[in-house]
């Protein structure tokens, strides 16, 4: 068998197609751990690699994408990642001696499934995760490592590194793109490919996202300086008798693949949805190719955005930076329709001296009126709406819809939040999404503001969202939200709003804690009604702890008198608040905004 690399020089190899699809074709169940089959049902997968090998498939790739630890875990399989990676490469390397005709077996490795900073906060060593998968898929008989649907250039460095490290054997790195070219962390596809092949990735290319046209267009698009690996869906997925299909025919994936290689393919293959009958089609149209030479010297860094949105209404940090004194105030849509109360309220605090009104984001999972319809409303009262928005009920693409819209309206101010899960609210049969969390929420702010969506679609234009983000300063381990709070700044957050502090000592180590960050902190006040509420708080409501000083304060207080006091309290955290941060954030209880209101008047008559 001749080396492949030698034979990559010689001519255009054709790899096999999709496992998952076949996998899903032939009764697994979606969410099943598809790796665990080569323990469990060898021959399911001995008899796929069969049926490419007969198509004319000379790279048989391995069925161990997600078969890392990390990924593993999710089954309880964890312990058995080193065994699964070598069956899965014993197994491939079963149906090549069968067929007894020149084929390489491509070991699988996908992405760990966990960001760099999400395994930095949960102490996940990624090195050691990489290390373990590929070892044991070269220990099973892999002729090269196929790095592939990485979309964090980071990772997939990472990744190439560790491969090259444990011997001489090839590595392929395939990123998964959008056609616009740029990737989620808003590098330009050719420019990560260029790096790749510098750091000695042995063949650079592209997988997934794409059906053949759309990847065909992004090759072109990229006009690459080496040889790519290309392997493209099988065009759009849709919905047909409960389960995902592919609309391409074998004939029109395979004139695709061809001229794949006109623009610089060396290896075609085929990834979401493709079948033996695809690969079949293509290995015939790719018999006696060369790569094509349609090449340019240089690697494009794609368009810029062409304008940026001018801004529509001025930010609290514009405020902070011309000295006045912020007070933002906090008003919950109401849960039932009538709003005539809630705009009174929100009209009323701005006459007192409100500069935003923040809009909770169906706070611990409570159904309320959208936060976004009502701040839209707010707009054209000319208030300036701050909506918080959490990651519990929309995935990515309706949270970057939301952001969008929010732009699109002249809405600029945003506080990114993690959520409530939605078992703890009301409707506690709903599901919870989390496809991110607030520091990832923040980073596709970052990203949004750059220009281009998470896609890396661009947007033409630059939506300029300020972007904030939590902090509880009554957390009994500081230190770690102190660390979480860093990690927020980095991904992007430009301020910052606490959970509500009833005692002056706590403003004191929140300054503190909070004076090398750089950014505004507009620590919580919520103004006490009366001793029944100041218990519920305290022992209900999460995140909020009430010193016990404060609960002997408002102890069997009602009515005005309990008013009088929870007021005396705000005020005197508010004073103590002023002292060393720029500004201030109230709380409104229950749409009793008189008592918000009298804050701010006595925040702007100090």
């Amino acid at each position: 068998m001749s080396d492949f690399l030698t034979a990559l020089n010689d001519g255009v190899l054709c790899g096999d197609g999709a496992m998952g699809t076949l996998l899903a074709e032939r009764g697994i169940p979606s969410g099943s751990c598809f790796e665990a089959l080569c323990l469990e049902r060898p021959e399911l997968i001995l008899e796929i690699h069969r049926e490419y090998l007969a198509a004319g498939a000379s790279v048989i790739t391995t069925n161990s994408f997600g078969a890392n630890a990390q990924k593993l875990a999710s089954f309880a399989l964890e312990s058995r990642a080193v065994e699964i990676n070598r069956r899965a490469a014993g197994l491939a390397r079963e149906a090549v001696m069968e067929a007894g005709k020149q084929a390489w077996v491509a070991g699988s490795v996908g992405p760990l499934g966990v960001s760099g900073s999400e395994a930095e906060a949960r102490g996940i060593d990624r090195e050691a995760l990489f290390r373990g998968q590929i070892a044991a898929l070269l220990d099973g008989g892999c002729d090269l490592i196929l790095l592939e649907t990485f979309q964090d250039p980071g990772e997939l460095s990472l990744a190439l590194r560790i491969a090259k490290s444990l011997g001489t054997k090839p590595v392929i790195t395939l990123i998964a793109s959008p056609e616009s070219g740029r990737l989620p962390g808003g590098a330009w596809v050719g420019d990560v490919l260029e790096t790749l092949g510098n750091e000695g990735a042995d063949l650079v290319g592209l997988n997934c996202v794409n059906g053949p046209q759309a990847m065909l267009r992004l090759v072109e698009k990229i006009a690459p300086t080496r040889p790519l690996a290309v392997f493209p869906n099988a065009g759009r997925p849709f919905y047909q008798e409960g389960r995902i299909s592919y609309g391409t025919t074998p004939e029109y994936f395979a004139d695709l693949g061809r001229r794949m290689v006109e623009s610089g393919a060396a290896l075609v293959g085929g990834c979401c949805g493709t079948s033996p009958q695809h690969i079949k089609a293509l290995s015939a149209a790719l018999k006696g190719l060369k790569p094509g030479t349609k090449k340019t010297s240089a690697v494009t860094t794609g368009e810029q955005p062409e304008r940026a949105i001018a801004p529509r209404e001025k930010s609290i940090l514009d405020l902070v930076a011309e000295g006045k004194t912020v007070i933002v105030t906090e008003l919950d849509p109401p849960k039932t329709l009538p709003l005539e109360k809630f705009f009174a309220a929100a009209e009323a605090l701005t006459r007192a001296g409100s500069d935003a009104i923040t809009l909770a984001d169906n706070s611990l999972a409570i159904l309320r009126v959208s936060n976004f319809a009502v701040a839209a409303m707010l707009k054209q009262r000319g208030i300036t709406p701050l909506l918080h928005l959490s990651c519990r009920d929309s995935n990515v693409i309706g949270l970057q819809s939301e952001l969008l819209g929010m732009a699109a309206m002249g809405m600029r101010h945003v506080l990114a939040l993690t959520g409530d899960p939605a078992k703890g609210g009301d409707h506690p049969d709903a599901t919870s999404v989390y496809d991110v969390n607030s520091v990832g929420l923040l980073e596709i702010i970052r990203r949004l503001n750059e220009g281009y969506t998470q896609a890396g679609t661009d947007l033409q234009a630059r939506p300029d969202l300020v972007a904030g983000c939590t902090f509880n300063p009554n957390s009994r381990n500081l230190d770690a939200q102190v660390q979480k709070l860093e990690r927020k700044i980095n991904a992007g957050a430009r301020y910052v709003m606490t959970q509500p502090v009833f005692e002056t000592a706590l403003v004191e180590e929140t300054a503190r804690r909070t004076a090398h960050l750089g950014v505004p902190v507009f620590v919580g006040v919520w103004p006490l009604l009366n001793g029944r509420q100041a218990l519920f708080l305290h022992n209900e409501v999460p995140g909020i702890s009430i010193p016990g000083p404060i609960l002997s304060r408002m102890e069997g207080l009602e009515g005005s008198e309990g008013r009088m006091e929870g007021v005396a309290i705000a005020k005197e955290v508010t004073r103590s608040v002023l002292d060393h941060f720029p500004g201030v954030y109230f709380m409104t209880p229950f749409l009793a905004y008189q008592t918000t209101e009298e804050l701010s008047a006595f925040v702007r008559g100090r």
